[in-house]
């Protein structure tokens, strides 16, 4: 999905018991929506478990809840969430700490808060208590929270930190990197406690209407027998907005460059297992996440390569590209929670499998139906990207990953060229010399039209195992003359497929296709067809004009000498 201008898009659903108790003091509230103040605010979920006998522990939940919302939505955006929430709730603590030493019937009147603000692609949780903020993401449930109750097990039950229950509150504060099809739970203890983390676990999995979960949650904590209030409220993340580049450049351009890691080292809980690949600007390892058990590659750069700024851009790149651009062909960049990285690194998902690179260096050499479907696939990677403004400019076999399932992953966007982000000096020619067009060499930034270039030369040396023009030295400046037909190496392959390659490779970007699109359209539908395209036979002019006046010379010889003869017959 790449759309202009997203906005935050949540869908949330609660639910609520009395359960075994007389009163219900559980208090939950959730604004979200397209609203403008919402969107500049945050979109706001909270969860309050009032405390104290009869009236005493609603009142000090709706006073969490009502009183939070509204001082929320009127505070100054400028001020960031947790400086208003801790002068939000700051009010509300002492107020109710003076209340309940000096009214009766709110003695000992407090109540549990936790709250999750969601803005931009962040959640902020604001959390003291024992009620509890969940997150199931990629399978795996982590939570945010955590009780302020005693560790004896007789006490287990006994808060000592709420709302109102200390004359200055001690608020918990911290933030999360949101992700597309997050979902969040904020429950009570009722629930928490009758049921358990793997239960819960099992109930958000199941990714129904979020109402529909809340009361399928609360009825499976009243049936596992809890004696208290019983409440739960589900938001999940629909739709991200767009990662601005100077939001990212901000938070990577902090990250220090460091040594390249050994086997066995831990980084921010990354265990590194073995280098995958080296190259000139950047190392791949293949790591462990600890915290999930998931496996990951871990991109590092080559330190003193070139200068540090160019470095944290080309992984702005990468990151700005992994939040616009959904596509089952492009390689995805696995954003990090705020706060856990340490140094410059990407983490990218573990593809079982082998490079296009690796691929063509083992037998048997490509068929038309695995070339065919790999073009394919190579050409909708491009055209997801085209569509969002975006060209990749290193197209090449080394940066097309063949999975073991089947599938494709266009990867390392580290160079890619973007809407209105800074470009990489003029000195620094991005992309590799043998793929790159002629018109990159002469000082061009990339564009559709090169990028149609380098994939017509990866799939020509992908069926023939040669460069169109030859291997080009790095710094090197190449002569571009007639590339070799694709049928002198290949005789089994079709002329269309000639034809088609001879056009996305032409010297004149003019004479290639007009965009990807078509290129694909057209190879689809020939491959499609299963027979041969009529296509025009290039002249021998065309092909080798040096031959062509060659061979016209010597029969003009052969002519002249004819002629000669038979003026000076008998």
């Amino acid at each position: 999905m790449n759309e202009p201008n997203r906005q935050l898009l949540l869908r949330a659903g609660a639910a609520s018991e009395t359960g075994r108790r007389s009163i219900n003091h559980d208090r939950i509230a959730f604004c979200c929506g397209p609203a403008h103040q919402m969107q500049r605010q945050g979109q706001l979920a909270l969860i309050a478990d009032g405390m104290g006998e009869d009236r005493a522990g609603g009142v000090a939940a709706t006073l969490c809840a009502r009183d939070f919302v509204d001082g929320f939505y009127t505070a100054s955006p400028t001020r960031g969430v947790h400086q208003s929430a801790l002068q939000i709730m700051g009010a509300i603590n002492a107020w109710l700490h003076a209340q309940s030493n000096a009214d009766a019937t709110l003695a000992h009147a407090a109540s549990t808060f936790s709250a999750l603000i969601l803005r931009g692609r962040t959640a902020h949780v604001l959390h003291v208590g024992d009620t509890r903020i969940y997150r199931l993401g990629e399978g795996q449930l982590s939570r945010l929270t955590t009780d302020h109750t005693h560790s004896q097990p007789d006490l287990r039950h006994v808060l000592y930190r709420a709302v109102g229950l200390e004359p200055a509150l001690r608020l918990d504060y911290h933030s999360v990197h949101l992700r597309e099809h997050d979902r969040f739970l904020l429950c009570s203890d009722g629930v928490h406690g009758a049921l358990g983390d793997a239960r819960l676990h099992q109930l958000l999995q199941l990714r129904n209407a979020p109402e529909e979960d809340c009361e399928r949650i609360v009825r499976a904590a009243l049936d596992a027998g809890s004696n208290d209030n019983v409440s739960a409220l589900i938001v999940d993340v629909l739709v991200l907005p767009e990662a601005q580049a100077h939001e990212l450049l901000e938070g990577i351009a902090a990250l220090p460059l460091k040594a390249l890691p050994a086997a066995g080292a831990i980084i921010d809980g990354f265990r590194i297992d073995a280098q995958l690949a080296a190259g000139r600007y950047s190392h791949l390892y293949r790591a462990v996440d600890t915290a999930g058990g998931r496996e990951v590659v871990l991109k590092f750069p080559q330190p003193s390569v070139t200068a540090a700024s160019i470095y944290h851009q080309a992984f702005v790149r990468e990151a700005w590209v992994a939040a616009r651009v959904r596509s089952p062909f492009v390689g995805e960049v696995i954003e990090l929670d705020p706060n856990r990285q340490s140094q410059l690194y990407s983490v990218l998902p573990y593809y079982a499998g082998e490079t296009l690179e690796q691929r063509l260096r083992r037998s048997p050499p490509m068929d038309l139906e695995e070339g065919g479907r790999i073009a394919l696939c190579l050409g909708r990677a491009l055209t997801a990207l085209h569509r969002a403004g975006i060209v990749h400019r290193d197209v090449k076999p080394d940066n097309v990953m063949l999975c073991a399932d089947g599938g494709l992953k266009l990867i390392d966007l580290g160079v890619a060229r973007l809407p209105r982000m800074e470009e990489f000096p003029a000195a620094d020619i991005p992309g590799t010399p043998s793929y790159m067009a002629p018109e990159l060499f002469h000082g061009a930034a990339g564009d559709e039209c090169s990028d149609q270039f380098a994939v017509g030369v990866t799939l020509y040396r992908m069926f023939t195992g040669h460069y169109p023009y030859g291997e080009v030295e790095p710094f090197s400046r190449p002569r571009f003359g007639t590339p070799a037909p694709l049928t002198r190496y290949r005789p089994d392959l079709p002329a269309w497929l000639d034809h088609l390659l001879a056009r996305a490779i032409h010297v004149d970007p003019s004479q290639r296709f007009g965009d990807l699109i078509e290129f694909t359209l057209e190879l689809d539908g020939a491959l499609a067809r299963g027979q041969q395209i009529v296509t025009r036979q290039s002249s021998l002019y065309e092909r080798n004009p040096l031959l062509f006046w060659k061979l016209t010379s010597l029969l003009l010889l052969i002519a002249l000498v004819i002629s000669l003869a038979t003026a000076h017959g008998p």
